[in-house]
């Protein structure tokens, strides 16, 4: 065994020297056995899993077994092996059974990579196919804040200061509507990595509602219907947000004239009789939400490839048929299930079952309302960099009536300079998107001459989309526009107090 076996058999001391090698790892690596024993065999391990390498070793000296370890080698030729170890402590050594799945590792990465794509590309059609509805209300949303405006322009000329509150009021709610609509678009646009957590199904629900109405038109009808004592449940929110909005979709498709869309969820438990029907799925405690359409249905032969990728019954350019499979990935992938009932003219309810969470749901945040204690300090100094006159005037009056010092600038270089030069900056405000100097160089700037510098970048797209992989570095934090006055007053006051790393 240990001259034909595959593995990567060896015998090893707690200073990470081989003391014995079977010839897989000739076979496998390139060097000879001679030259993997003259030295530790640290000096091959990649350097940035050379300090989790060396844990192991040391708990292998505490008496600490070792399953599934993944670690990269370099091989003669220079190229990386990724080798994952079983490994035992006896009297003194480390005995060890090595495969090398740098194979099983790259075909693993390539399916991860597709099912990104695939979902990317349902969620960009799935935008698409939201945006015909969008703009229609976006423009009614619009019209509100404009024309609300207008009529207090004109009473304040005429004089009259009885009905100023209101349009303020009607201006507000658009606004916020808006807003609200513009942040959920691009939160579901926007790639994501699966972050399971605990969910409370009924809020994220009722948080879609607006977005639903207008996805699915004046001719659905919608009704929710939640569970007053729903369980939580453990999946994350942006694919089950994702799932529920693709659902909808498929039922506004199947209702060309009209016709009515329910969602209800409910507690459920799946028994034992379950897992023959489906394998993979074990009984136990579920959340089940329900989307049901009164559409034109699904025959026998229709459901059965339902959950099929590229399977579709829409013409040709309409439909991509990654639809409900990337639901049912997701259910299966949250540990759940997901079912279609439906007969051809009857519709179609289609329900996903996601496993009971025992802990407590994960609140939606709420926004932050106004603390007095949020003034400024005396002499405390903000300097804002915006390009937009509009917005920088308004963050700088926000400021001086909280009492700080304000100091602007209109671009990049501007704001460079006020930076460079001598005086107290307490906290850099600054829009994201400037021309020329953009607001992350003039960060990375400003902090080679002020190394403690507290940044607060101002943006209209989606947080985790600005900056792509390059995340905010300590000291930074990200506001996204449109905010509330109370947001940015509470967010300055934090950012200030909060001491320097």
């Amino acid at each position: 065994m240990w001259r034909t076996s595959r593995d990567l058999l060896c015998v090893a001391d707690f200073n990470g020297n081989f003391l014995n090698l079977n010839p897989a790892w000739a076979t496998t690596l390139g060097w000879s056995t001679e030259a993997l024993r003259a030295r530790p065999f640290l000096h091959l391990v990649h350097p940035e899993d050379r300090a989790a390498t060396i844990t192991i070793l040391h708990g292998l000296e505490r008496g600490e077994e070792v399953v599934g370890f993944e670690n990269r080698y370099r091989s003669r030729d220079g190229t990386i092996r990724w080798l994952s170890w079983n490994a035992v402590p006896r009297d003194g050594l480390v005995y060890a059974v090595v495969r090398d799945v740098t194979v099983e590792r790259a075909q693993g990465e390539a399916l991860r990579a597709t099912e990104d794509a695939l979902r990317q590309a349902q969620k960009m059609e799935a935008v698409g196919q939201l945006t015909g509805g969008i703009a229609h209300d976006f423009n009614n949303l619009l019209t509100g804040i404009v024309g609300s405006l207008d009529l207090l322009q004109t009473r304040l000329g005429q004089g009259r200061i009885d009905t100023l509150e209101r349009y303020a009021k009607a201006a507000m709610t658009s606004a916020n509507r808006a807003a609200a609509l513009t942040h959920r678009l691009l939160a579901f646009a926007r790639r994501q990595p699966l972050e399971p957590r605990p969910v409370a199904v009924n809020d994220l629900v009722a948080s879609l509602e607006d977005l639903l109405r207008r996805t699915l038109g004046e001719a659905v009808a919608l009704t929710i219907r939640p569970e007053p004592e729903l369980w939580p449940t453990l999946c994350d929110p942006n694919q089950l947000e994702s799932a529920i909005l693709n659902l909808a979709i498929n039922a506004r498709d199947a209702m060309p004239d009209g016709g009515s869309l329910t969602i209800e969820t409910c507690n459920t438990h799946l028994g034992a009789d379950i897992a023959p029907r489906h394998p993979g799925v074990t009984a136990g405690d579920y959340v089940a939400l329900a989307v049901g359409d009164t559409g034109s249905g699904m025959t026998s032969d229709v459901i059965a490839r339902a959950f099929d990728p590229f399977f579709t019954t829409k013409p040709l350019g309409q439909g991509t048929g990654l639809g409900l499979s990337m639901i049912y990935g997701f259910a299966r992938q949250s540990e759940g299930h997901a079912a279609i009932r439906s007969e051809s003219g009857q519709g179609t309810i289609v329900t996903l079952y996601l496993p009971r969470h025992r802990g407590e749901a994960v609140p939606l945040p709420e926004p932050d309302g106004f603390d007095p204690s949020r003034r400024a300090g005396d002499g405390e100094t903000v300097l804002v960099v915006e390009d937009e006159a509009v917005v920088r005037n308004l963050i700088v009056e926000v400021l001086h009536d909280l009492g700080y010092r304000a100091l602007q600038a209109g671009d990049g270089a501007a704001g460079l300079r006020l930076l460079q030069a001598p005086g107290r900056i307490d906290l850099l405000i600054t829009d994201v998107g400037l021309p020329g100097l953009n607001g992350r160089q003039l960060a990375d700037q400003a902090r080679e001459t002020r190394p403690g510098l507290k940044v607060l970048f101002i943006t209209g797209y989606a947080e985790n989309a600005t900056f792509g992989e390059n995340h905010l570095a300590p000291g930074m934090q990200m506001i996204t526009k449109p905010f509330p006055v109370e947001t940015l007053a509470a967010r300055i006051r934090e950012m200030i107090e909060t001491p320097t790393a």
